[in-house]
């Protein structure tokens, strides 16, 4: 039956293809696809056995981290002294300082600085001027401030995956089942006949 369902497969193809392209446009276009890394792990694929069809995507990892961000560490946990306040993301299901994050703290710091560096993110003297280098302390700034508020969400992926939910699948898939049944309809008669 399943090779008989040729439109439904095809709206299910333009889904999958829709959330890809929109989902990489909005990773460049919020700049969050300076390595590539994400922007190119992003696949999707339509799976279609016996009675049925599905769309599966994957990505990278840390792309549900910046798809959905990351609530900083415990509110009442940071420094009375913290110039900066506020979480950037909390309704996140995810937490820094929980599980697997533990641990690693070198590993991200390490890739904050060498972020850094790519940006050219410098710090400045008491006089305004740029200081040279020191790319290890702008990474400790940057991450203890990362790890105290979370991670803004981006919805690179959640926005594109509902537009085209809406687009494809709530619109474009009964009319695409529609015409196959009607297909399968008329094949069926044609071999009683």
């Amino acid at each position: 039956m399943a090779k008989e369902l040729k439109e439904v497969e095809q709206v299910l193809k333009r889904f999958k293809d829709y959330v890809i392209q929109q989902s990489r446009s909005n990773l460049s276009k919020a700049g969050k696809a300076d390595s590539k890394e994400l922007y190119n792990s992003l696949k999707g694929e339509v799976i279609t056995e016996d009675n049925y069809s599905i769309v599966g995507f994957s990505m990278a990892e840390y792309g549900q981290f910046v798809d959905k961000g990351v609530k900083g560490k415990d509110p009442s946990k940071v420094s009375a002294n913290a110039k900066i306040r506020g979480q950037q993301a909390p309704n996140s299901p995810y937490r820094f300082g929980s599980g697997n994050f533990r641990g690693k703290w070198s590993q991200f710091t390490n890739r904050i600085e060498k972020w850094a560096k790519n940006k050219n993110i410098r710090l400045r003297d008491e006089k305004g001027k740029f200081k040279e280098g020191n790319y290890k302390t702008i990474a400790q700034i940057i991450a203890r401030n990362i790890y105290s508020r979370g991670i803004k969400p981006s919805l690179f992926f959640t926005k594109p995956f509902e537009a085209g939910y809406k687009k494809y699948i709530d619109t474009d898939l009964m009319e695409a089942f529609g015409q196959d049944v009607d297909t399968m309809v008329d094949y069926n008669l044609k071999d009683i006949k």
